[in-house]
């Protein structure tokens, strides 16, 4: 599986001419290290006395975390799967019968992995939220890396999903799923400047 992979062999395969892992992996994997960074800050703050009215708060957010990190690394390989079949189908013959259902069925496949990446990447920027302002003063850099590691994912995870609706034939359905990204990266973008720019400006 390639989230059994090294980091060296991982970033490899990227760089190679194997048409995946490719930007929803990558993604994935950037969004596993975002939500990683709060559960370490969460870990360096709990049993300290300084902070024990918020070690409660703590336990639940790294809790959520671990299982988001596990999914995350999931959806590297699941990402991996659901786009076999579409290029698979971009090889069937434009003319031949039932190709623009069974290419509608294989975009709506490869863009569902990026999705739930998407989402789960708006997630970890609400929890970075909660380990910056939280957490131990001393992880703080942790935190906003964190942040910052979320965003981009989540950028990349909007372009992977953005590629397949623009080839989608169902318009409506396309233009549903592309409204929900550009209303949630404006707020989840704008988020995670605000997370990086609280921890920045303080130093």
């Amino acid at each position: 599986m390639l989230r059994d992979k090294s980091v060296t062999e991982f970033t490899e395969l990227i760089a190679s001419t194997a048409p995946a892992p490719g930007g929803g992996g990558a993604c994935a994997a950037v969004g596993a290290v975002a939500v990683a960074l709060g559960d370490m800050v969460g870990e360096l703050t709990v049993g300290k006395k300084k902070y024990a009215d918020v070690e409660e708060d703590m336990r639940t957010l790294m809790a959520r975390a671990q299982q988001l990190r596990v999914r995350l690394l999931e959806l590297i390989d699941e990402d991996d799967e659901n786009f076999s079949p579409l290029a698979k189908a971009y090889g069937i013959p434009k003319d031949a019968p039932g190709r623009d259902e069974e290419m509608e069925r294989c975009l709506r496949l490869a863009a569902s992995a990026p999705i739930e990446i998407f989402t789960i990447c708006c997630e970890v920027i609400e929890m970075q939220d909660q380990f910056a302002r939280k957490g131990s003063k001393l992880m703080l850099s942790d935190a906003a890396t964190g942040a910052a590691f979320a965003r981009g994912a989540l950028l990349g995870a909007a372009a992977n999903v953005k590629v397949n609706t623009k080839l989608m034939k169902d318009r409506e359905y396309a233009g549903k799923i592309n409204a929900q990204l550009d209303e949630k990266l404006e707020k989840y973008c704008a988020m995670a400047d605000g997370i990086f720019h609280f921890v920045y400006d303080t130093y």
